[in-house]
């Protein structure tokens, strides 16, 4: 006996109103197990062991840094795109409104972007 929703998508797959059988939350529930495990393994403690007495110490800050600035850049670039389309959405349904929609959407863009550059000013004053 699996979810059923009111009309029901038989046309596209990933449709939110398709069917939900009731093995795909078990599936779900295993990949999340899955990837949890191996995100545990990848990130674990063994990287900070010491080969020696004479190793240096690592120093993880600018890979930390550009981890930091890339998933800063990528989120901030996936927002302006949905805020960009919501606005051309919204200027083909009202194009009277167009100043207004200009207005909020240059705006809400500065933002999104100031955000990258406030992540890139950390960056450089952290990694010297």
């Amino acid at each position: 006996m699996g979810c059923q929703r009111e009309g029901v998508s038989t046309v596209n797959l990933n449709h939110p109103l398709t069917a939900n059988y009731q093995g795909s939350w078990r599936a779900m529930k295993k990949f999340q197990y899955l990837f949890m495990t191996l995100a545990v393994l990848c990130f674990a403690v063994p990287v900070f062991a010491q080969a020696g007495g004479a190793a240096a110490p690592v120093n993880l800050v600018p890979i930390g840094a550009g981890i930091g600035m890339a998933i800063a850049a990528g989120l901030c670039g996936l927002g302006q795109g949905r805020a960009t389309g919501s606005a051309c959405e919204a200027l083909a349904r009202n194009p009277g409104a167009r100043a207004g929609i200009q207005l909020l959407l240059v705006l809400g863009l500065a933002f999104m972007e100031s955000l990258t550059l406030f992540t890139l000013v950390i960056v450089f004053a952290k990694v010297k």
